[in-house]
């Protein structure tokens, strides 16, 4: 079959006004046109879809069932158009969104409610990794955008900074520093640590021990752990110490106490980590509505500095 939009188009205006001159009108093209559009549609479908007299012009069954079709097929395309206008212009899309314990636990949530609340037809897709797993993704096209520790030194990145945390001690409830206001950090020189992988936290390592160095020391890792959560377990359980952000202690649970650390002036950073050349419509609006709240954007190959 040979025919378009532009017949169907005629054919529901001439459904609709049941008059030739009239749907002709409406449509803005000649009356003869439109006859000939409707005598053609007819022999492509191999059926009558109007019955003609001089005084009326009426539709058949097979019309009318041929009708629905139509206004169907009209609609979809009109929605499809409408969408794709919209994922063009970032008003509609999807977000693949990476973040670490640290950016959860922290500004996280608050940015993507507000931004979910200002664009709904957007679908955010978050998803927990460690700074390194996200890089890997970022790389490999897997995500859109990561909340990770940083800064980091990549080309071919941007970032922009959402938070910074000052570093605080985590111990259990029984232990002898439990009762402190405040502590040096060389004072944990001797305790065991529990910490996440050297792999897997090595962005929170980059921070950690040059911070336990300076105070003349490396952290004695006893235990590990994949996440927060875990770590506070073990911790919990008596196996060490931990030293971690301001965004988890918030959340510790009973029988855990967190202490700040008075000679760290030092400051955990969670920065928005994306790929240059990677925006489209939604993740154009995703960066500047996070550029709104923190403007000091700098370049992905920032050297770290402690």
């Amino acid at each position: 079959m040979k025919f378009g939009l532009r017949h169907i188009r005629y054919f529901i205006a001439v459904a609709e006004e049941l008059h030739f001159r009239r749907a002709a009108e409406r449509l803005g093209v000649a009356q003869p046109a439109l006859s000939r559009a409707i005598q053609y549609l007819e022999r492509e479908l191999e059926v009558t879809l109007f019955v003609r007299s001089k005084r009326e012009v009426q539709i058949t069954r097979a019309g009318e069932t041929f009708l629905k079709s139509c206004r169907g097929v009209v609609n979809s395309i009109g929605h499809a158009v409408e969408t794709t206008r919209m994922v063009h212009s970032g008003e509609m899309g999807s977000l693949r969104i990476g973040y670490t314990d640290m950016a959860i636990a922290g500004q996280l949530p608050t940015l993507l409610k507000e931004f979910q609340e200002q664009r709904p037809n957007i679908v955010l897709r978050p998803h927990h990794d460690v700074t390194v797993t996200q890089l890997k993704k970022l790389d490999e096209g897997e995500l859109d955008i990561g909340f990770v520790t940083g800064p980091i030194s990549r080309t071919g990145y941007e970032q922009c900074p959402i938070q910074s945390e000052n570093f605080v001690c985590i111990v259990y409830e029984s232990h002898p520093l439990a009762g402190r206001n405040s502590i040096r950090l060389e004072e944990l020189a001797h305790e065991d640590f529990v910490h996440g992988s050297s792999k897997d936290w090595e962005q929170f390592y980059s921070y950690l021990f040059p911070l336990c160095r300076r105070s003349g020391f490396v952290p004695n890792i006893v235990q590990e752990a994949f996440n927060s959560a875990g770590i506070l377990g073990l911790v919990a359980c008596g196996m060490g110490v931990t030293i971690l952000t301001d965004s988890v202690s918030n959340s510790i649970s009973s029988g855990l106490v967190a202490i700040p650390i008075e000679d760290v002036t030092e400051q955990l950073q969670t920065v928005a980590f994306w790929k240059v050349g990677a925006e489209d419509g939604a993740m154009d609006l995703f960066v500047e509505f996070l550029q709104q709240h923190d403007v000091h954007r700098f370049p992905a190959d920032t050297p770290k500095t402690y």
